[in-house]
């Protein structure tokens, strides 16, 4: 699913251009090393050109739809690892109420217990724990 609605929303932008790989490989090499726009190598294309493309793109939720089939993809091949998934603060909001908590120390040190016990029982001999 989320392929097909990638091919469409590359096609709504006209004609497919003649480089059109080397322009997604440089969007990729761009996030991959974390330059700047300006300096991606000529190999690519112009870094306007680049650039442009990756902003229509990223408009057009292409980047979310090949994200959404690669997980689904995985999902379906059993892959899927969700121990990689990753909340981070510009995602999940705490209450205002939780900055500057004191938490009771025997409830934290049950915490502390918990998440311990947790860990031995993923560790494998031969792989260190997660």
């Amino acid at each position: 699913m989320g392929v097909d609605r990638t091919v469409s929303a590359i096609g709504q932008f006209g004609p497919y251009p003649y480089r059109l790989r080397e322009q997604f490989e440089g969007v990729i090499w761009r996030f991959r090393t974390g330059s700047q726009w300006r300096e991606i190598p000529r190999e690519f294309g112009p870094w306007s050109t680049v650039y442009d493309r990756f902003s229509q793109w990223r408009s057009a939720g292409v980047f979310a739809a090949l994200m959404e089939g690669m997980i689904a993809e995985a999902a379906r091949r059993g892959e899927a690892d969700m121990s990689l998934v990753s909340v981070d603060s510009t995602v999940t909001r705490a209450h205002h109420d939780a900055a500057g908590m004191v938490g009771d120390p025997e409830v934290l040190e049950a915490l502390e217990k918990a998440a311990a016990e947790e860990q031995r029982g993923r560790w494998k001999p031969g792989k260190p724990p997660r």
